[in-house]
């Protein structure tokens, strides 16, 4: 529910903060103090239209911020959107034109923002009425009136079931098309061909460059040993030399048989090249295909991932389900036939519960509109066929004749917005318990009305507020009296500037403004006693 409204820089609201409170709550002040501007605010942060002429003369922007308290049911269909317990909407609209809007701080577009406040507050008046004049709404509100939760979990749940075979076929279906089993055993007999192949890249580059080997080796050799300057000629006179040396000082003996143990060693290298350079050959065709299969390799692993043994794993376990779903596809249509059964039980039953009942809503809205002064209006629930889904085979909409006489039109094509108001507070009334909307907003509710319907109307706005928060703009006495909470508008000039403000009254401001209501700019004893009255008989 909405808890507080905050406006700024918003028509003649220079700075505005509404408190509200459960139940009703009602605002009333004299003509033209600013009272729809706070209607006006609530629809601007509901992601309504921006019009930057309601940004307040001289200003730059004006700002409205929304404080929600969130029901359950709220958190739950914003359950993706990460919220709290509270939600801030905010809309900001610059005098140049343009308009943000936020979500808990987080810039937001108008759409996103009209989206999540969907389902938050309704506002019934002359230019703004939401959930209940949207006919996609209306067969939620008449399953809810005939209680018909359990037949419509049936009814989503068959549809679900019924999808899901059917999906279910499509699935197996393409994979027993014979075009995908041919496919796979292709790409095992890809597989084969690789399948424990290993490409000695040692091997490969040897014989890649067999020329070169050849031509660096013979010349290391011929360092070592065959030119006239090779190192081991060098070596054996140096170790013939410490050798001498060694005799005169056996200090030196160690380094003598280092030497000795590295001409050793350069024998064994040269031994050993010379033994490679025998050894090179070209091999034109071992090279060929070694070529072959490190590009056929690199392929595969382009083609199926470096895991080419995992790839294999899951080509053969799909070539094993399609070759084993023929009996699976008898199974998978029975489920359809199942499930298509299902719903064929339900959806009908549905519809015949939902036709039955829709006579009795449509008589109870009826009757409700008798005590709201429009005697001669009456309201049709309209149940037509609209085409097997999850929610059944019918569209619901709720039609409204105003006069006696005229066909039955939807809820949206009445003309009067005092007479709309009216008709939502009827069908609110009667719904009372079932809405899905925390919050609703009734501008003009007393259009045209006074008296009697007046005071009918008030009471049927605080026997809904027991379910859900109300907030009205009113004109008369007899409907502000069932007030829980009592805000008054007042515009005052200050210098060259008007400003609006709203406060809370206690009980005797309450009484003083509804003697105002009552009795004019100068209040007498004899209205303070009716307000009272009015007052002490609201509260009875």
């Amino acid at each position: 529910m909405l808890r507080c409204l905050r406006v700024r820089q918003l028509a003649i609201a220079d700075d505005i903060e509404l408190l509200l409170g459960d139940g009703l709550n009602i605002v009333t002040g004299e003509t033209g103090a600013g009272k729809s501007i706070l209607v006006d605010a609530l629809q601007l942060v509901l992601g309504g239209r921006a019009n930057p002429e309601l940004v307040r003369t001289g200003a730059e922007r004006a700002e409205v911020e929304a404080l929600f308290e969130l029901s359950p049911g709220d958190r739950e269909r914003l359950a993706g959107r990460d919220v709290g317990p509270e939600l801030v909407l905010r809309r900001v609209v610059e005098a140049a034109g343009r308009s943000r809007a936020y979500i808990d701080g987080r810039l937001a577009t108008a759409g996103e923002l009209a989206e999540v406040a969907r389902g938050l507050c309704d506002i019934s008046s002359q230019h703004e009425h939401h959930s209940l004049v949207d006919p996609g709404s209306h067969l939620g509100y008449l399953d809810a009136y005939a209680d018909l939760g359990a037949l419509r979990a049936q009814m989503d749940t068959a549809w679900a079931t019924l999808r899901e075979a059917e999906t279910a076929l499509e699935a197996l279906r393409g994979r027993l098309r014979e075009d995908r089993a041919d496919w796979l055993r292709f790409q095992l007999a890809e597989l084969d061909k690789v399948d424990g192949l290993d490409v000695d890249e040692a091997e490969l580059s040897r014989l890649r460059n067999v020329d070169a080997l050849a031509a660096l080796v013979q010349r290391a050799h011929a360092r070592l040993y065959d030119d006239d300057q090779a190192a081991s000629g060098a070596l054996a006179r140096v170790e013939a030399d410490v050798a001498s040396a060694a005799r005169l000082d056996p200090a030196l003996g160690s380094v003598h048989e280092r030497l000795v143990a590295l001409s050793t060693e350069l024998d064994d290298i040269v031994t050993e090249l010379g033994r490679y350079a025998r050894g090179l050959r070209a091999d034109p065709a071992r090279l060929a295909a070694l070529e072959e299969a490190q590009h056929e390799v690199r392929r595969l692993r382009r083609k199926h991932g470096d895991d080419l043994a995992g790839a294999r794993r899951r080509i053969e376990e799909e070539l094993a389900q399609i070759e084993g779903s023929a009996n699976a596809l008898a199974d998978a249509e029975a489920a359809i036939e199942a499930a298509r059964s299902v719903v064929a039980r339900v959806a009908p039953a549905l519809s015949s519960r939902r036709r039955a009942e829709a006579r009795k809503l449509a008589n109870a809205i009826t009757g409700e509109l008798a005590s709201l002064g429009m005697g001669e209006a009456r309201v049709d629930v309209n149940v037509a066929d609209a085409g097997v889904g999850p929610r059944g085979a019918d569209r619901v909409e709720f039609r409204i004749a105003t006069n006696r006489g005229e066909e039955p039109r939807p809820l949206r094509k009445v003309a009067s917005g005092g007479e709309l108001s009216r008709a939502l507070l009827a069908v609110k009334r009667v719904l009372a318990q079932m809405g899905p909307v925390g919050t609703y907003v009734f501008d003009e509710v007393d259009s045209g009305v006074g008296g009697a319907v007046a005071e009918v109307i008030g009471r049927k706005l605080q026997e809904v507020s027991r379910h859900h928060q109300v907030l009205c703009v009113t004109h008369l006495p007899q409907i502000a009296a069932w007030a829980d909470l009592h805000l008054h508008v007042r515009k005052e000039a200050v210098g060259e500037r008007t400003f609006s403000s709203v406060r809370a009254l206690d009980e005797s401001a309450t009484v003083e403004e509804l003697a105002r209501m009552l009795g004019g700019v100068r209040v007498s004893d004899a209205a303070r006693a009716a307000a009272r009255e009015l007052r002490a008989g609201a509260r009875s």
